[in-house]
């Protein structure tokens, strides 16, 4: 081994050394033929197909014109003939177009058709004429495979054989020289040929083909043409057929100019609320040039189904010039345009549109304002003295968006006003809004800690009921400050407070409240809170647990702490879904408790069949505790 890596390695220092010399050998094309030789010794040898399949697509990579000819010899192969063709696909040069050239005069069926497929891949100028003749071929697979393949070609020749055959060929072959002319014309068009691109195209329209070539061809008439494709255009956004409508919609997206918005835009006025409603959404895709008040129009007046969607689309290319409109839909009875109106209002991608809202504000009344001010959140737009203003009002509505708008939008130094709306509701049923706008300004504040204090300083001289709000306002929070608050109203005598904030600490979103839940456990009252406490700490020690050790290690303590066996079938239970060696010790050790001895009996057996890759030390562990293992 090491003899021949080093004549390998002198080896390739030499051909470096020399393609310093002559600047024509690089190291990356000596390892490539190094690799090239392994290669075709994998496809020379015994060795099982699914070696010489792997060869052969590495060979895509590596191989060379040299390894074509041995490519060649598996293209009768049914089982590795695809995979040569991905490599001969791939090779550059002359060698491989005439291998597959000659390979195709002698196979047949699948493996003749699989070939034609790679010459055409390969767009070999060189077999138009062998495969014109196989346009003959009575296997109409293989008539079918020459005619994309000339396509593919695509050059002068190709594509005159191509629309001569479109005309008198057989029926089961005619969709394939339909698909083989619609590539050739698509070349021209990208070689700046549209002039023969559109003749094409026109001759396969007319053609007795399927809908489906008609259709491809259809799209290539209208884009060749650019804007004298116009007419084309509209006449197949009128058809009654549903494909060509289509392809009109997706060829619209494609073409530049003025015109083609404007068309669009006729169309809105004549076509079924069905059709207007998805041309809406093609004239949204041309954002540069789209005639947006024909969508501003649609969105206001109509068969629902259309102004849906061009609501809809105005979030997307509208600015401070549909303000107006859409207040006036976010305004309406309708709940569906009004949700769809409020998303647009808050999508809309102006700048202006913030300052444009502001000034509007002050002088709006009723729905509008309600409408104005579910933007002002949702938007985040700072609007804070206008928000509080409006939680005045004596409309229930209007009070309700602007609490919800407060909690998106109020910063730091306002928050005391949510908290005095809690703790001091101006309007009682405006309470549960206030508690949620309260929460939500709460989660996004900066300082946690900071905004947890001031919430916590609020809560000694409130009500139990805002207390209970409170707590669960700061478990939403988090933090150390949260936590000691909640952990003191825990320690009360007041039931309603033990029940908040047990369960809120129960449902506490980091390890942070286990020693709260412990000493609580432990030291805390007695009564039907306890429980729910001490599952609180099992679920931390299932959840948040950093290693095996620390979780058998908080178990421990739970058992240890619990208060009946009921508590200490629980331990078990956790410890059973953590098989390992420790947690198999805790369960034997368990067997100490006389009423869980046949459970953590139970327990063990269970953890030790479960436990992978240490069977011997399982079985002493077991046997020294005398349990025998399940057989």
């Amino acid at each position: 081994m090491n003899r021949r890596f080093n004549r390998r390695s002198i080896f390739l220092s030499a051909c470096l050394a020399l393609s310093m010399v002559t600047g024509r050998t690089s190291l990356g094309q000596v390892i490539s033929m190094e690799k090239e030789s392994d290669l075709l010794g994998v496809l020379k040898s015994e060795s099982d197909r699914g070696d010489k399949a792997i060869a052969c697509k590495r060979l895509a990579i590596y191989g060379t014109a040299n390894a074509a000819s041995e490519l060649a010899k598996l293209l009768p192969d049914e089982q590795l003939a695809a995979w040569a063709r991905i490599a001969l696909e791939a090779i550059p040069g002359k060698a491989v177009d005439e291998t597959l050239r000659e390979a195709s005069k002698t196979l047949q069926g699948k493996l003749l058709v699989g070939t034609i497929n790679s010459m055409g891949v390969r767009r070999d100028a060189g077999a138009v004429a062998q495969l014109t003749e196989r346009l003959k071929d009575k296997d109409p697979e293989v008539a079918s495979a020459a005619a994309v393949a000339l396509g593919l070609i695509g050059n002068a020749a190709a594509s005159e054989t191509l629309r001569q055959a479109l005309a008198n060929s057989r029926e089961n072959v005619r969709s394939a020289i339909a698909e083989g002319c619609v590539l050739c014309a698509e070349r021209s068009m990208n070689e700046g040929n549209t002039s023969l691109a559109a003749s094409i195209y026109d001759e396969v329209r007319k053609a007795d083909v399927p809908q489906q070539r008609v259709v491809e061809a259809t799209r290539g008439a209208i884009l060749a043409r650019k804007q004298e494709g116009l007419p084309l255009l509209i006449e197949n956004l009128r058809s009654p057929e549903k494909a060509f409508f289509q392809v009109a919609l997706k060829t619209a997206r494609e073409m530049s100019g003025r015109q083609v918005d404007l068309a669009l835009a006729a169309e809105l006025a004549t076509a079924s609320p069905e059709r207007a409603a998805v041309v809406v959404q093609t004239m949204a895709d041309r954002k540069e040039t789209v005639e947006l008040t024909s969508i501003v129009k649609a969105a206001g007046a109509g068969a629902k189904e259309v102004r849906l969607s061009a609501v809809k689309a105005l979030g997307r290319v509208g600015n401070t010039t549909c303000l107006s409109t859409l207040l006036a839909i976010a305004s309406e009875s309708d709940t569906e345009l009004q949700e769809a109106a409020l998303a647009s209002l808050a999508e809309l991608p102006d700048q202006k549109v913030d300052a444009d809202i502001l000034a509007q504000l002050p002088k709006a009344e009723g729905s509008k304002l309600a409408a104005l001010i579910m933007v002002v959140g949702q938007r985040r737009i700072d609007a804070t003295p206008e928000l509080i203003k409006a939680l005045k009002n004596t409309d229930s509505q209007i009070r309700a968006a602007a609490f919800k708008s407060l909690g998106a939008t109020v910063d730091p130094n306002s928050l005391s006003l949510l908290i005095s709306q809690v703790t001091a509701p101006g309007q009682r049923e405006d309470l549960e809004a206030a508690k949620l706008a309260l929460k939500t300004a709460a989660i996004r504040m900066p300082d946690r800690e900071k905004c947890a204090a001031e919430i916590a300083k609020s809560m000694e001289n409130a009500s139990l009921s805002t207390k209970g709000a409170m707590l669960d306002i700061l478990g939403a929070v988090g933090g150390n400050k949260a936590l000691e608050a909640i952990f003191a109203a825990a320690k009360t005598d007041e039931p309603q407070l033990r029940d908040v904030s047990s369960r809120v600490l129960g449902e506490w979103l980091n390890i942070d409240a286990a020693p709260v839940l412990l000493e609580l456990v432990k030291n805390g009252p007695a009564d039907k809170f306890q429980g729910r406490l001490f599952k609180g700490y099992l679920r931390m020690a299932k959840q948040f647990a950093p290693d095996p050790k620390e979780r058998v290690a908080m178990c421990t303590i739970a058992f240890e702490s619990a208060k009946q066996p009921a508590e200490q079938k629980l331990v078990l239970e956790l410890v059973k879904l953590f098989p390992d060696i420790e947690t198999l010790k805790f369960a034997i050790k368990a067997r100490n408790v006389d009423e869980l001895k046949d459970d953590a009996v139970q327990t063990a057996l269970a953890i030790a069949e479960k436990i992978k890759g240490k069977k011997d030390e399982v079985q002493k562990i077991l046997a020294e505790a005398g349990i025998a293992a399940k057989p």
